[in-house]
């Protein structure tokens, strides 16, 4: 018996895209940070501004205080995006209907459809107007304050590609051959 579309499958592509998201942004931070600041560690150590204003923007150090929250942050905010990301797909999507067995392959599963790709890119475009420009410092990424203007395209397209991958990823999960994923079955 197959499961009825609902909140849990919203929920996992939301927090794959978001985790792929913020794994390919915050390596690229990491090592811009390398290149622009201090350390790698300084832009994620920044995010945790939040919680410290002025302590966390000097940080060059990893530390499980502004490195690891930064981190989390980074990854609560990327799966902020992504949720953004699938809400605006779920509006303009079909309602999902039973169709007829294809005759032809899947695609291959490294595949990103160019649609995705582009709407994520211009999401993360939304997402870097809306960091760097519209919420005011206090509420900012923080990591602006490390990276040169260059980094910090370089890092919201990698956040771009992540929601794409992300998204890649999931797909992939459902061509694979059914012996392979964990069947659910109810009760």
């Amino acid at each position: 018996m197959s499961r009825p579309a609902g909140p849990a499958p919203l929920l996992r592509r939301i927090l794959q895209r978001g985790a792929c998201a913020a794994l390919v942004s915050g390596l690229l931070l990491v090592r811009q940070g390398r290149r622009d600041a201090c350390s790698g560690a300084a832009p994620l150590n920044a995010i945790s501004h939040w919680l410290w204003p002025e302590s966390a923007l000097r940080q060059c150090g990893l530390s499980a205080r502004y490195t690891l929250v930064g981190a989390i942050i980074h990854w609560g905010a990327s799966c902020f995006w992504s949720a953004i990301y699938e809400g605006h797909r779920q509006a303009g999507a079909p309602p999902p209907r039973a169709r007829p067995p294809s005759r032809r392959p899947p695609a291959p599963a490294s595949e990103v459809p160019s649609h995705d790709l582009v709407n994520a890119l211009a999401l993360s475009a939304i997402a870097a107007w809306v960091d760097l420009v519209l919420v005011p410092p206090r509420l900012s990424p923080g990591f602006e304050r490390h990276l040169s203007d260059a980094s910090l395209c370089r890092v919201y397209l990698a956040f771009g590609i992540g929601l794409a991958w992300g998204g890649a990823r999931g797909r992939r999960a459902h061509r694979l051959p059914p012996g392979t994923r964990q069947l659910h079955v109810e009760s």
